[in-house]
């Protein structure tokens, strides 16, 4: 059973945030597009650096804890589903926050005029 925790921790996570989708309108699984925009740098990047520490030793991957698939590399997939799963869980968080807030997100404006004063 031990081999399956970290999948497990992070289809929890997954299924504790579905909520911010489904009921509070967060939209991200809707925009498929825009939260691959959104993660693909961080994933590209922590791939990379997870493959390069691994490789140097600096961190190694628990047989006793992965379910023993292996990516090139020598990445687990448990890592490859973490980098993944959380930002989409902080995705999830970050837009019901601004939908129940009503704010919108920073460059983006509602097309109405603005009612803020300029101080020259």
């Amino acid at each position: 059973m031990d081999r399956f925790q970290y999948l497990g921790l992070m289809l929890a996570c997954l299924l504790a945030t579905l909520p911010l989708e489904l009921v509070l309108g967060a939209r991200v699984w809707r925009r498929p597009a825009r939260t691959a925009k959104a993660i693909a740098p961080a994933f590209v990047l922590f791939v990379g650096w997870d493959l390069w520490a691994s490789h140097r030793g600096t961190w190694q991957f628990a047989d006793r804890y992965t379910v023993g698939v292996r990516l090139p590399g020598g990445m687990v997939i448990e890592e490859l589903v973490f980098f993944l799963v959380v930002p989409i869980c902080a995705l999830l968080t970050l837009e019901a926050v601004r939908e129940l807030t009503g704010r919108e997100p920073a460059g983006k404006t509602s097309g109405a005029p603005s009612t803020a004063r300029r101080h020259g």
